[in-house]
């Protein structure tokens, strides 16, 4: 029989164990700190999964439960070579509690070397953020997620990688590099074009975000390029996220986004006053939102923005696979109903005046649920750059659409269509 043996993680959380038990044990708090989907019930015998964005995901039963004490349960991960087990135990401690993870049933030999390596990493940055989030409800996740520092990349094609006398026939051309962050440190370019990142491949964005996503702000990384024919390897040091104040209570998290909502619908009002009827019913390219299904579309995520503040208050999240605000069936039906821009408009403004409303009321005793209180202001306070985004959309939908030979291929409209790049 292979040999085995038991990995054991320790942390001191400043929580009671009965709010340590509860994120160990309701879905809705496990996202907050362990994983990106998950469906647990808490109960013996009961099934688990465990979800995370990279692709990883294991699944198990559960085999103990001790109220506020402890659970266990098997753990069968992606591509690892067998079952193990996980043993999670929660004491008392002065202040707080301390957290023991026993994960027995690792093999030996090289088929369990990188396996081994990952649950040690997952453990460990786990712990840690489960402190975190108990404590200031920071999710390092996100405050340590690196930045590249990058305003855009596309995928090259043949026609681009001769238009840029580049030797290769995949990675990602950059678009432009963001002040002070790490890819201008490190003499980043535009259309520089990036084919590997930590020794890893990279031929698109989702491969961009894959070589990055083990690591965090501050990690230096190297990175291989080509700038026109010339090869360059350089190192980054990941940038942080930058992130907004959060507001320490109910109400002034209201008032501040009261303040922002006013501030993006007087922009907003701006810019659709020199709109008329036509443009606004007009598509500019085939496929793309004209400007009454823009409007319908950030109605609607303020609808659904309302849901997940319920949800949240209620510890009862559900999870989506896909952004529902984004389907073109749902924008195309409500900016038919309204049928004008501007009764589309004032529907969202309503909106935002029961989100206001909503947070105004926040119960007591979920703003000090600091993991989830934080987790929904960081949501709310960032919804002006969703809306800045789509108002440069709207000026584009509104304008007559350039002759094609006219648009420069790689410009800014085309990287555009992958979303602005903040991460990694």
């Amino acid at each position: 029989m292979a040999k085995q043996k038991s990995l054991k993680f320790q942390q001191i959380v400043k929580a009671p164990p009965a709010e340590v038990y509860l994120a160990l044990t309701n879905a809705t708090a496990l996202r907050e700190w362990f994983c990106d989907t998950v469906q647990i019930e808490p109960q013996k015998g009961g099934r688990l999964y465990f979800g995370w964005n990279s692709g990883y995901y294991a699944v198990g039963e559960i085999t103990k439960l001790a109220q506020d004490k402890k659970l266990a349960f098997t753990w069968t991960g992606r591509g690892e070579p067998d079952t193990t087990a996980v043993e999670v135990s929660i004491a008392p401690k002065k202040g707080g509690s301390s957290v023991t993870v026993v994960h027995s049933g690792v093999g030996s030999g090289k088929k369990w070397k990188a396996p081994e390596a990952a649950i040690k990493t997952g453990w460990e940055r786990g712990l840690e953020n489960l402190a975190s989030v108990l404590d200031s409800g920071q999710d390092l996740r996100l405050t340590l997620r690196p930045m590249l520092g990058v305003s855009g990349v596309e995928e090259i094609t043949p026609e681009m990688a001769e238009r840029l006398a580049v030797p290769v026939k995949r990675g990602v051309r950059i678009d432009g590099t963001v002040p002070g962050m790490a890819a201008e440190a490190a003499g980043l370019q535009k259309n520089d074009v990036l084919v590997s990142v930590d020794g890893q491949k990279i031929s698109s964005w989702p491969s961009l975000v894959t070589a990055l996503g083990a690591h965090r702000a501050g990690d230096k990384v190297p990175v291989t390029l080509y700038r026109g024919a010339e090869k360059r390897k350089e190192t980054l040091e990941l940038s942080k996220r930058p992130l907004p104040d959060i507001p320490a209570t109910a109400a002034e998290l209201a008032e501040t986004v009261r303040k922002i909502y006013e501030q993006t619908d007087a922009e907003l009002g701006q810019a659709l006053a020199s709109i008329s009827a036509d443009a606004a019913n007009t598509r500019p390219r085939a496929g793309e939102w004209n400007v009454k299904e823009i409007l319908a579309h950030l109605l609607h995520g303020e609808r659904d923005n309302q849901v997940f503040i319920s949800e949240l208050v209620a510890g009862d999240e559900r999870t989506f696979t896909t952004f529902l605000g984004n389907s073109h069936l749902r924008t195309a039906a409500t900016a038919e109903t309204f049928g004008s821009a501007r009764a589309l408009f004032e529907a969202l403004k309503h909106s935002e005046a029961e989100t206001v409303a909503m947070l105004a009321a926040l119960p007591e005793d979920f703003v000090n649920r600091r993991r989830s209180y934080w987790r929904l202001a960081m949501n709310v306070v960032q919804t002006a750059d969703h809306t800045r985004d789509h108002l440069r959309q709207i000026g584009e939908a509104a304008a007559p659409p350039p002759p094609a030979a006219m648009a420069e291929p790689g410009s800014a409209t085309e990287v555009a269509a992958e979303g602005t790049v903040e991460v990694p």
